[in-house]
């Protein structure tokens, strides 16, 4: 089976044509009059007025649907680091999932450096050309510094959807579940196993949506994230926390949410049975979850659970969040993409669960029915609803929050 879906995932790449992305001419080249408009001579009178008036380049170019999907290849997928070049697959497949989804065109650009430096100075020299930046598949801690640097240099989004996607999808689901279970974030205990990208953002948008840092147990390969520690990134020390306790088993003792961004099968039977009632198991690990659902719920029946795969009920799929976060920043022009625009994103993704789902969804994924339950807390990616509701809400909040160039 596996030998089948690799020869499969090769021919797809392979043909008609090599790759999944195309650029595609948007005005008419009929004629000679056409192609002097094109380029020389006519070119030349947007060059000017773009000379003149930077923001003219979001009238006469493409800058401001375009997004730069940029990797330096050092944590692609699961497979770690593999190389810029190897990663191009990976960039030119969000390309695609942000043209499907939100219509927004993207150039993927791989640069093959492991320098910091080098690689900040590389996108901020490109920046120009794009709308917004899409950092991807970049290894912590250097995503962060990456991402931070770029932020205060660039007067466009950049956002790096390994570390605020996924947590805006995990914090949506879990506002949804939390809701089903009857708990509320701000006393929850909460386990989280993964102090890499994924795990510090989704940790830290929980807390500014209520989540208390006392309540919260971040591990990693050394154990419980604590004060104690003399290890820690300054990432990781923000989450250090007084305690005696230092295992995952200690961690799981009576604790009401467990999220999962590590590795699989983690999570043991008898952690899972030490949590406390009606549990929330977020258990994220791609192709293979930190317990197996089947497993998880042959051991709890008052578990809620999600996992990062498709074959499951409660995908956590970043799809659902980056293509329309980025569409709203874009129509409004955002400088950046803030903690109140991701907030907004939650919201709008939580709420839409809530509401009858289309006949086109459910015939979309062969399913009679989809209601707000234990069994779908988040809304489906081929939800057609997605990218009026979010992308408005994520545009909003730009306003709202100040950081919209364009208001009408």
């Amino acid at each position: 089976m596996k030998d089948a879906l690799k020869q499969e995932a090769l021919r797809y790449h392979a043909e008609p044509k090599p790759g999944k992305i195309e650029v595609q001419i948007t005005k008419s080249t009929e004629t000679q009059h056409d192609l002097a408009l094109a380029y020389t001579p006519g070119v030349a009178e947007p060059v000017k007025a773009i000379y003149e008036d930077a923001e003219n380049a979001y009238k006469y170019t493409a800058k401001g649907n375009l997004v730069g999907v940029i990797t330096d290849g050092t944590a692609v997928l699961g497979l770690g680091n593999v190389g810029a070049l190897a990663g191009k697959p990976v960039m030119e497949g969000k390309g695609v999932l942000f043209k499907r989804f939100a219509d927004i065109d993207v150039f993927d650009i791989e640069v093959d450096t492991t320098d910091i430096n080098a690689f900040i100075e590389t996108v901020a020299n490109i920046a120009p050309t794009f709308g917004g930046i899409n950092l991807e598949d970049i290894a912590a801690p250097r995503c962060f510094e990456i991402e931070e640097r770029l932020q205060e240099r660039l007067d466009i989004p950049v956002f790096h959807d390994d570390q605020h996607g996924t947590a805006i999808i995990i914090a949506a689901a879990m506002l949804n579940a939390l809701k089903l279970q009857g708990k509320n974030l701000a006393t929850t205990k909460i386990v989280c196993l993964g102090a890499g990208a994924a795990g510090v953002a989704s940790m830290k948008l929980l807390v500014s949506l209520g989540a208390k840092k006392k309540n919260l147990y971040m591990i990693d390969r050394q154990g419980i994230i604590h004060t104690g520690r003399v290890d820690l990134t300054p990432h990781k020390q923000s989450f250090a926390i007084e305690t005696d306790k230092r295992s995952l088993a200690d961690a799981c003792q009576d604790a009401d949410i467990f999220i999962g961004v590590s590795g699989p099968n983690l999570l043991t039977t008898d952690m899972l049975k030490s949590m406390a009632a009606k549990p929330i198991v977020f258990a994220l690990s791609n192709p293979d979850p930190e317990i197996d659902p089947a497993l998880a719920h042959e051991t709890r029946d008052d578990l809620i659970m999600a996992t990062g795969r498709s074959d499951y009920p409660n995908q956590v799929n970043n799809v659902l969040g980056f293509p329309f976060i980025f569409r709203g920043a874009l129509d409004v022009r955002a400088s950046t993409i803030n903690t109140a625009m991701q907030i907004a994103c939650v919201n709008a993704l939580a709420d839409l669960t809530h509401e009858v789902v289309p006949k086109q969804v459910l015939e979309a994924y062969g399913v009679d029915s989809l209601k707000f339950g234990v069994d779908y807390i988040i809304p489906k990616p081929l939800d057609p609803r997605l990218r009026e509701r979010v992308s408005s809400a994520v545009a909003q909040a730009a306003i709202d929050s100040g950081v919209a160039k364009k208001l009408d």
